[in-house]
């Protein structure tokens, strides 16, 4: 690992090198301000595919930005999750005019939640959009990765020509997301590495999780996470053999994700640079995979790219992907391989831009400011705020007297800031209440809290709130042809219509020991009794359960016993809800 470099101020860094996919791709536009690359205003009325992360990964994504491939890539910091609002503009005004837009999302937390907050805004908003997340890393069995499923590695990139190219021809939003689905399902990748990559402006990496000048890290992540193995540094033949065994091997049922090989199985074959490797050292890897596939399998590839499409920074790694070619059963001319044969204009995948494109350099541009207001969403409902804001109130102010409980809890089994992240929220909530100007359309209520809740809660707990609230509008909305006020029958479901819709960005489920011990129970109950003190009870008795229970999310999974300290964000909801039923 180095820690020299020629640019050292990582805002800089970022900003500098989504300026370059601008001059080297004429097509392409730069919001700097928001981070985006985006196809010029010239896009045609298909499916936008947006996709996204951290930066330093690079030529993903913003090299992937451009005819046949993505209509705009959204960047965070070096290794960090872009906000949700850069997210959402980018999907409400960066990749307009379409017929639908499919984020594809590598799975990890903070992406998925990010982009899954994103999605549900726009959704609220009435944009027809869609996520699929990619998690195709064998690194990790199922036993380790648990719920929270497989890292997200090169062969993303795959998804995004394969679904970008099906996208060119007009199909419509639910085949393209099927199609990436079906791709990601058959991807497997698996990274080795020589050393761990220092971030440039930060300090040096502590030398326990430095590798020795013999060793290797086997299954090493994009973001530096440690692999599955470390061991003395192997002749390749061996290391390939090892690798391909662990991509294909069928004996490992914890790791077998392709079922195994089958005679006259085809496959796609990508070697994937982590960018610190040279061309010429390359380029011997990849000829061993490709031997080592006739060889131990009997397979040879129908496409073998070889080259750099997803880095860690300057990582001294490479990562093989394997995309077992199947049917997409959308007709002729939309296989696998024909999609990935389709032409392009991007830097980021193998074929150079068109010659024709370099004219537009020479054209003046003008990128016009965003539109910072975001459009409320309303309905014909209609409630009695006086009573809305009454019951609320009630909650609210039993959460902020419960900051010091949650904080000492979380203090003990996470890293305490539940207690002051929900205080927050919901003095934010409380003084929008206390100006008396609510709106008597309950969506465009719900819809003012989830934005005020997400500027104000910092963390997991922020982004699953606001995620259900947003949720919450949708399903409102949703319900609300042919009616004219709101009951509790309807609050109560749209309330589990949205609990559904939060499931699809959080394993979370009751037993997991989450705020879901409390949430669900009570939402269950209220869509059943229409009884909000009994539901109210429900909650209580859920996050009391909590007490005890072994973790499987969150940050307490690293603590060896959380002892009989309840979850936090449990007791906070059942807090919030018994101020709302007034117990």
């Amino acid at each position: 690992m180095t820690n020299k470099h020629f640019i050292n101020d990582p805002t800089q860094l970022v900003l500098s090198a989504l300026k370059a996919a601008k001059y080297t791709n004429p097509s392409v536009s730069l919001d700097e301000v928001n981070k985006i690359i985006f196809r010029k205003p010239s896009s045609p009325e298909t499916v936008a595919l947006i996709s996204g992360g951290g930066a330093g990964h690079e030529p993903s994504f913003a090299g992937l930005v451009g005819e046949g491939i993505l209509r705009a890539a959204v960047s965070g910091t070096i290794f960090s999750s872009p906000s949700v609002k850069q997210i959402y503009n980018c999907v409400s005004q960066r990749v307009n005019p379409n017929s639908g837009v499919l984020l594809i999302v590598m799975n990890y937390t903070g992406d998925v939640l990010h982009f899954g907050l994103a999605t549900e805004k726009a959704r609220a908003q009435g944009l027809d959009v869609e996520m699929v997340v990619v998690g195709e890393d064998v690194g990790v069995g199922r036993e380790k990765s648990g719920k929270v499923g497989r890292r997200g590695m090169a062969g993303t990139v795959l998804v995004h020509k394969i679904t970008g190219a099906l996208a060119v021809t007009g199909a419509n939003l639910a085949d393209c997301a099927s199609l990436a689905k079906l791709v990601a399902k058959n991807i497997v990748t698996l990274g080795s590495s020589l050393a761990h990559v220092h971030i440039p402006g930060t300090a040096d990496m502590d030398e326990g999780v430095m590798l020795q000048e013999n060793e290797i890290e086997l299954g090493m992540g994009i973001h530096n996470e440690r692999g599955c193995k470390r061991m003395k540094i192997p002749k390749i033949e061996s290391l390939v053999g090892t690798m391909l065994k662990q991509l294909l091997g069928g004996g490992d049922s914890d790791r077998n994700y392709l079922g195994g090989v089958k005679k006259g199985q085809e496959y796609v074959l990508m070697i994937n640079n982590l960018g610190g490797v040279s061309p010429l050292e390359l380029g011997g890897i990849t000829a061993e995979v490709v031997d080592k596939l006739g060889s131990d399998y009997d397979i040879i590839p129908k496409r073998i790219y070889s080259g750099t499409f997803m880095t860690s920074l300057n990582g001294n790694g490479f990562s093989v992907t394997l995309l077992r070619i199947v049917d997409t059963g959308l007709g002729e001319g939309k296989d696998m391989i024909t999609l990935l044969d389709a032409a392009h204009e991007t830097l980021g995948w193998i074929s150079a831009v068109k010659p024709s494109t370099w004219k537009l350099l020479t054209e003046s541009e003008t990128t016009l400011p965003l539109d910072d207001s975001e459009k409320v969403p309303t309905s014909q409902l209609t409630m009695n705020t006086e009573h809305f804001s009454r019951m609320l109130s009630s909650g609210l102010q039993k959460l902020i007297a419960s900051e010091p409980e949650l904080t000492r809890y979380d203090s003990l089994v996470g890293d305490g800031d539940c207690g002051t992240g929900l205080k927050r929220g919901a003095e934010a909530v409380q003084a929008f209440i206390s100006t008396g100007d609510i709106p008597t359309d309950p969506v465009a209520t719900i819809s003012h809290l989830a934005t005020l809740v997400e500027e104000n809660m910092d963390g997991t707990s922020g982004a699953l709130c606001s995620i259900y609230l947003n949720a919450l509008v949708k399903a409102l909305r949703d319900n609300s042809k042919g009616k004219a006020h709101v009951d509790i029958a309807m609050w109560a479901e749209a309330a589990m219509t949205a609990m559904k819709e939060l499931g699809r960005y959080t394993p979370a489920q009751p037993g997991d020991r989450t705020m879901m011990d409390a949430l669900q129970p009570f939402l269950v109950e209220l869509d059943k009794g229409r009884d909000l003190k009994r539901a109210a009870e429900k909650a209580r008795a859920g996050a009391e359960s909590t007490r005890g229970m072994a973790p499987k999310l969150g940050r307490t999974v690293y603590i060896d016993k959380a002892g009989d300290i309840p979850d936090p964000g449990a007791i906070g909801i059942a807090v919030l809800v018994e101020g709302l039923a007034g117990i």
